[in-house]
């Protein structure tokens, strides 16, 4: 979590509606903010175990494109990640975390 208290995905992991079920108008669904929570558990778990920050955020990326390529196409793939660098263009991760990274 962020010194807000704020779950580090809330605004990093938005996208575009991809296949019309995920969001719609009123924004993310709520099965979102739980399975962040649940993350946000298991990269305390594992910085509890000394597991190095790069480790950590690599096996999350890796599962997280493995989800993905379950049940999106390629293109909608490369949506999210668009979305996801056009996130980091925008200074995004910089204020959910509060700034200062190497």
């Amino acid at each position: 979590m962020s010194s807000s208290g704020e779950p580090p995905h809330s605004h990093a992991c938005q996208h575009d509606d991809l296949d019309g079920d995920d969001l719609d108008e009123s924004g993310p669904p709520a099965d979102l903010s739980h399975a962040g929570a649940v993350v946000d558990k298991a990269i305390e778990y594992m910085t509890g175990q000394n597991i190095g920050a790069l480790a950590i955020a690599s096996a999350l990326l890796g599962g997280a494109l493995g989800m993905l390529s379950r049940s999106l196409g390629d293109e909608a793939i490369i949506r999210v990640l668009d979305n996801a660098i056009a996130s980091v263009r925008a200074g995004e991760l910089e204020r959910i975390d509060g700034g200062g990274r190497a």
